[in-house]
């Protein structure tokens, strides 16, 4: 497959369909970095999902965000072709497809984009005029890994596996008025949890360890800590903090997922299950605790070198199930001094290179 060239036209534009996940979407990051080496007259435009938009809406790599309203103006039917229509109108020259549906590359197709770079998924390679066949080593290796794997089909250049997440200025003016508001003592570590995660409870460490874990380090280093989430998770911080008598501050459901984002720049520490956030935090090079129980620990681990997981190897583990079926047993074997030593080794090592 020869390499993809964009010199008939002043200024090639480029579009990239997003992956549907916030923890996917800044998986792909370095892909789009790598895109704007290779094409860097290009005018690059992401279409993505309106929960995903705040990965990619400060990223100096992208010029134009295209928002995929698939619940109102481009929902399935007339408004699938709604879409089409309106991007058929942006005369785009490439569609770089991170989502694997066959949705993506029907679009891309009736859209009339002339070069369609993607996987062969989902019985869309003949819609796909640069269609690449799947890498199998790809697939038992991090997501990361697979996202760059588009580019190196097409023989594109990568740009290496390091994440991007670009905050706004508005989102970290928040951040910190937000902390100066609830008394967060700066001079001691901020500390953040996030135990929910999206697609059931199997990914889930269980609430009441959440909760004796933040009143150890409350204990142990004279703090309030922080608890991350989205709405859904408003009752589950809820309760967490109510079980940790008085030593924590739900912000389950109450800021956007920019100022999230900004609020766990500001942590000293970060612990939670695979999520989005826990994505957000390696790409923000957070010192985190990732507690990994039913997914699988090699494709979506935190990529940050100051990351840990925390593990226990249990036959039916990663079963890759929104719910366990018979004991929780990959997360019950998780401790709460497991995690804390773990916590207290990252503070430590952070206390010493500082």
């Amino acid at each position: 497959m020869g390499v993809i060239k964009l010199t008939d036209t002043p200024r090639a534009k480029i579009m990239i369909r997003a992956a549907n996940w916030v923890g996917d979407a800044i998986m792909t990051t370095p892909v789009i970095r790598a895109v704007r080496k290779n094409f860097p007259k290009a005018v690059i435009t992401v279409l993505a999902k309106p929960w995903v938009i705040p990965v990619y809406e400060n990223n100096p790599y992208i010029d134009k965000i295209f928002v995929y309203d698939s619940n109102i103006r481009h929902k399935k039917g007339v408004g699938t072709l709604t879409l089409v229509r309106e991007l058929k109108a942006c005369r785009f020259d490439l569609a770089i497809l991170m989502q694997n549906a066959f949705e993506a590359g029907l679009i891309s197709f009736l859209a009339g984009i002339k070069e369609r770079v993607g996987y062969n998924t989902d019985a869309r390679g003949f819609l796909l005029n640069r269609s690449i066949k799947l890498n199998p080593a790809l697939k038992k290796g991090h997501l990361i890994d697979y996202y760059i794997g588009i580019l190196k089909g097409v023989c594109l250049a990568d740009d290496g596996r390091d994440l991007d997440l670009f905050l706004s200025e508005s989102d970290r003016v928040f951040a910190d008025r937000f902390l100066e508001l609830k008394r967060f003592d700066l001079s001691r570590p901020v500390i953040g949890i996030n135990p929910g995660a999206t697609g059931g409870t199997a990914k889930r460490w269980f609430p009441e360890r959440y909760a004796d874990i933040c009143k150890k380090l409350t204990q142990k280093f004279k703090v309030k800590v922080l608890i991350f989430g989205g709405p859904a998770d408003v009752k589950l911080g809820d309760y967490i903090a109510g079980l940790s008598e008085g030593c924590c501050v739900n912000i389950a459901g109450t800021t956007t997922l920019g100022q999230a984002f900004a609020l766990i720049k500001k942590c000293s520490l970060f612990i939670t299950n695979d999520s989005g956030l826990m994505h957000a935090a390696a790409a923000l090079d957070i010192n985190q605790v990732a507690v990994i129980g039913s997914t699988d620990h090699i494709a979506t681990c935190a990529s940050n070198q100051n990351s840990v997981m925390v593990r226990v190897p249990v036959p039916c583990s990663p079963c890759l199930k929104d719910e366990c079926p018979k004991d929780h047993e990959c997360m019950d074997k998780i401790s709460v001094d497991m995690v804390m030593e773990t916590c207290e080794s990252l503070l430590k090592n952070s206390r010493q290179q500082s």
